[in-house]
């Protein structure tokens, strides 16, 4: 049976709306609680009484809103505000103004800081600082003026609602990071036992083929270029992941969850692009493509330039060393720059030559190839034996010109 690898669905916040249930239920016991012991302060108890009554029922009755951010809605959110308002402003009708200047507590008390943290844990802190706005202005209307001890408890509610919005926050964005790894994790460990299982079969059954193709010449050595050039495609494929994929996360009831999604054709210009995707359509049959496990990350343009300038070195290969010569494309990512080099094993070229193909005016290497590298501030360095091949060695720089310049 073959193990697979799968993500888990998961969400750091889930213990933040669980001990939000928790502090709802016990604020509503306190807060009537709290009644019960000075019930014969109040002037009107009977207006206690009916919001209690409906405090109670509420609570218990909207246990399942606060379970996650996908059932707390707005709707919800908007009635629990309004029942914490509604019971700010009673105050003054069940209590005495002699009481209320003397600090008693609000008839939800510190339960109206409950309805403000659903804010902070289902939008974030900005959501937090909205409803903290409205609990303020409540607490000022129904003491009649600010004092000391409201500043200090609007104050209060408002800084830790706006904190633990901001923590939930960061929470989810480390969530939706840490799914995003352990994805990558896995399609990279299912990718490894695709290629053992491909390099075990197909890929040794397109080798033999092309090697016996060779051998026995004809339409078998059509067959077997054929057989190869597959091979060296199928072997792309599996081997270095040069397929521009990303992986976004989505938050749902159940937590955080990753899929796997297609990239925008509409990427931006100047953005960073794996170079091996570029040089990958180059390997062939008889074109070798060696490059590092990891992406090579360069800008765009500077990207494409270097690939222009590898496929007029494979030009030149072709139409100077015959159809049948072999090149190999070396891709290397120094700490500063990256080389990229290209060799062949045709005749060479002769001394003098490439002097005399520029005074006739054709400019392959000279405007194709040096050009390119030298437009992007590297270098282009050609070496040929004859009858040894040629090798063509292209310097970038990872910093353009024009930064390292301005440094």
């Amino acid at each position: 049976m073959v193990k697979r690898e799968r993500v888990l669905r998961m969400s750091v916040e889930q213990p933040m709306w669980r001990a939000l249930a928790g502090y709802r239920v016990l604020t509503m016991l306190y807060a009537i609680g709290l009644f019960v012991y000075r019930h014969d302060k109040f002037v009107r108890p009977s207006v206690a009484i009916g919001y209690y009554v409906v405090l109670f029922v509420w609570t218990l009755a909207t246990l399942p809103k606060v379970a996650s951010a996908a059932h707390c809605t707005r709707r919800f959110l908007a009635a629990d505000l309004t029942i914490a308002l509604t019971g700010v402003l009673l105050t003054p009708v069940a209590a005495s103004h002699a009481r209320i200047v003397a600090g008693t507590p609000t008839l939800p008390s510190i339960w109206t800081a409950g309805a403000v943290l659903a804010f902070a844990l289902k939008g974030g802190w900005r959501w937090a600082a909205l409803a903290s706005t409205p609990v303020a202005i409540a607490n000022i209307v129904q003491r009649g003026s600010p004092s000391r001890a409201t500043i200090h408890a609007v104050l209060l509610v408002w800084i830790a609602s706006m904190a633990i919005g901001y923590v939930v926050e960061v929470a989810r964005a480390s969530e939706r990071t840490l799914a995003r790894a352990l994805e990558i994790e896995a399609a990279t460990r299912e990718r490894e036992r695709l290629a053992r299982d491909i390099h075990d079969s197909v890929l040794q059954v397109l080798a033999m083929v092309q090697r016996r193709g060779a051998v026995i010449g004809g339409e078998a050595a059509e067959l077997g270029r054929l057989a190869g050039e597959q091979e060296v495609a199928l072997r792309t494929l599996v081997s270095g992941g040069l397929l521009p994929v990303s992986r976004v996360s989505e938050d749902t009831a159940a937590g955080a969850v990753v899929r796997a999604v297609e990239e925008p054709d509409d990427e931006p210009a100047d953005g960073p692009v794996d170079l091996r995707t570029l040089l990958a359509p180059y390997a062939g049959a008889r074109v070798s493509l060696a490059e590092p496990g990891a992406p090579v990350p360069l800008p765009r343009p500077a990207a494409r330039e270097l690939a222009a300038a590898v496929g007029a070195a494979l030009d030149n290969v072709r139409r100077h060393a015959g159809a049948e010569a072999r090149a190999w494309i070396l891709v290397e990512d120094e700490p500063d720059e990256i080389v990229v080099t290209v060799r062949d094993d045709g005749p060479g070229i002769p001394e003098g030559r490439l002097a005399q193909a520029e005074g006739e005016g054709r400019l392959g290497v000279a405007q194709s190839i040096r050009g390119r590298l030298r437009d992007l501030g590297g270098s282009a360095e050609l070496i040929s034996v004859p009858g040894q091949g040629t090798e063509v060695e292209l310097t970038v720089p990872k910093v353009s010109r024009d930064k390292a310049e301005k440094r």
